[in-house]
């Protein structure tokens, strides 16, 4: 097997995860608070994320110089877990999984303040066809449109700023320091937050907070694994087979259809996202030096 084709299953396998642990918080809220579903979920995560880091070089890669980066990092993913999470609660999966698509959308656009780097016309277009797409699941204005959706637009944003700082931050740092640190702030956070929303958990309840730690942490694996083997130009698109789990997903356990707008402003974002993936391979390889 290719070392291609590993990357790519691994990064199937790695949005399998995520969905079904999306899945679970979905479920999970039906009951509990977007807090304690993320205080559990990062409770589980972090140990295993130490003994990982521990296993590829020891707890000293989980060392920093940038202490106030990380805390902005991880105040940036507790808004994105928040945000998400809540969303999952008021809309079906499917709609709540292609409007969290834009984020990709977010970082094209963002980069060019932030990071002043040079976006090309095609990925400028494709990002704002892709806005356009986000707005047809959204429907502003219309008789479809339901509040909970801008709330998933705000987890995409923050997860933007998060993947603007990784990119700005990351070579500097350690990877596991910055996935540890991602996790640490949510857990401090929502562990504060906790005693105002604190539901008893059922016997099926702790299994469910249990999964979707693990789930979670082995998204975080799968998808490490697969950027190890592909480039990221060929793996990273593969990020949208989460659609096709999060129908078939909500259809199972919640008889969830969406309807065509939904389909329609999936497939301009999903079409976007691509073009700017093809647009930055076909990039990555003129700048390759040749041999």
């Amino acid at each position: 097997m290719s070392p291609s084709l590993k990357g790519i299953l691994w990064m199937c396998a790695g949005v399998f995860c995520l969905s079904v642990g999306d899945a679970i918080a979905k479920w999970l809220g039906e009951v509990h608070s977007p807090v304690q579903i993320i205080f559990f979920r990062t409770l589980v995560s972090l140990p295993l994320i130490a003994l990982i880091a521990h296993f590829y070089g020891g707890l000293r890669k989980l060392s920093t110089r940038r202490p106030g980066v990380h805390l902005v990092r991880g105040l940036f993913a507790t808004g994105t877990m928040l945000c998400f999470v809540f969303g999952l609660t008021l809309l079906p999966l499917a709609e709540t999984t292609a409007i969290a698509f834009a984020a990709p959308l977010f970082v094209t656009l963002l980069s060019v303040p932030l990071l002043g780097e040079k976006v090309g016309r095609l990925p400028l277009a494709a990002a704002l066809v892709g806005f356009l797409g986000v707005l047809v699941v959204v429907r502003p204005g219309g008789a479809g449109f339901q509040p909970g959706a801008l709330v998933v637009v705000g987890a995409a944003l923050f997860y933007a700023l998060l993947m603007i700082t990784a990119r700005r931050y990351g070579v500097r740092e350690y990877l596991w320091a910055m996935v540890f640190y991602v996790t640490l702030v949510p857990l401090g956070v929502t562990g504060i937050l906790l005693p105002w929303v604190w539901q008893v958990p059922a016997p099926l309840h702790w299994l469910g907070f249990l999964g979707a730690g693990i789930f979670g942490i082995g998204a975080m694996a799968c998808i490490t694994l697969a950027f190890r083997h592909a480039p990221a130009a060929l793996a990273a698109p593969f990020d949208y087979t989460g659609m096709l789990w999060a129908v078939l997903l909500g259809w199972w356990l919640w008889a969830e259809v969406p309807d065509a707008w939904v389909f329609a402003g999936s497939a301009l974002i999903i079409g976007s996202g691509l073009a700017i993936a093809f647009h930055e391979r076909r990039t990555s390889l003129k700048r390759r030096p040749s041999s």
